[in-house]
């Protein structure tokens, strides 16, 4: 596969960035840019025959990727080879969305379209949360991020964020939400949702609060706008009535999720 080199350099931020690495990142940047590259031409190759991969085609890929796509963002990717800033001895909700969080623009986003359309607090929180536990992990990330805030957040807003996993692969137009079109190219065009969703789906479809997750899905942002200035400011007070900061600081309460919060702290820990 041929490589412009001068375009490579560039999208490293230039020879003085390249010249600041060391071997061992250069080689994983160079490895990055070539899967990079293989995908695009994947994608390439497929345009020509159906608008959207297959779930077949998909998991082809996987031996072609340096990573799993189910890794968290500290994990796999860029992220992982720049050194990350220290925490605070107790760190706070804000302090995970400052240093281990960024960029969150995505919920950011979303809670504020939901600010704006007039959710309630509960959905707000749900909204601002909900996927930022991707910095871990990315598979079954609803789970994940309720029983990461579950100690600290209200009982609404946590099954908001459990279940939202599972009602985004089903359409609800009476609540203005449609399938987005941005998961036949994550998923496939075929794709159908494992057995365990299907179930999960058919009961908080009939559960009375039911409205909640679905409201996250509703101001969940599949095309992000790029131009929108957001920020942490209008959720400052919502998070001091809705989130039960611990005195010790997130990851050190002693609470059953303490070394989840650990984990996104100190991703670089070896064991």
């Amino acid at each position: 596969m041929d490589i412009d080199r001068r375009s490579f350099i560039a999208s490293l931020g230039g020879t003085a960035a390249v010249a600041a690495m060391s071997h061992e990142a250069r080689a994983d940047a160079l490895e990055d840019h070539l899967v990079e590259r293989l995908d695009q031409e994947v994608a390439g190759s497929l345009a020509g025959r159906t608008q959207f991969p297959t779930v077949a085609e998909l998991e082809a890929q996987i031996e072609t990727r340096t990573y799993r796509r189910g890794a968290g963002n500290l994990f796999a990717g860029a992220a992982n080879r720049t050194k990350l800033a220290p925490m605070p001895a107790r760190p706070t909700l804000l302090d995970y969305f400052n240093l281990r969080f960024q960029p969150a623009t995505h919920v950011l986003q979303s809670a504020t379209r939901a600010l704006k359309t007039g959710m309630s607090e509960d959905v707000i929180v749900a909204c601002l949360l909900h996927d930022v536990v991707q910095a871990l992990i990315k598979t079954d990330h609803g789970w994940w991020g309720a029983q990461l805030f579950e100690p600290y957040i209200p009982a609404k807003s946590t099954f908001a964020i459990r279940y939202h996993q599972a009602l985004r692969f089903y359409p609800d137009s009476a609540a203005g939400y449609e399938y987005p079109e941005l998961y036949f190219r994550v998923f496939g065009q075929d794709y159908v949702p494992p057995a365990y969703i299907q179930e999960t789906y058919k009961m908080v479809r009939n559960h009375r609060w039911y409205m909640e997750p679905r409201l996250v899905t509703v101001n969940d942002l599949y095309s992000f706008d790029p131009k929108a200035v957001v920020t942490m400011d209008p959720f400052v007070d919502i998070i001091g009535r809705h989130f039960k900061q611990p005195k010790e600081g997130l990851g050190f309460d002693n609470s059953p999720v303490a070394h989840i919060w650990r984990t996104i702290a100190i991703p670089d820990t070896p064991l």
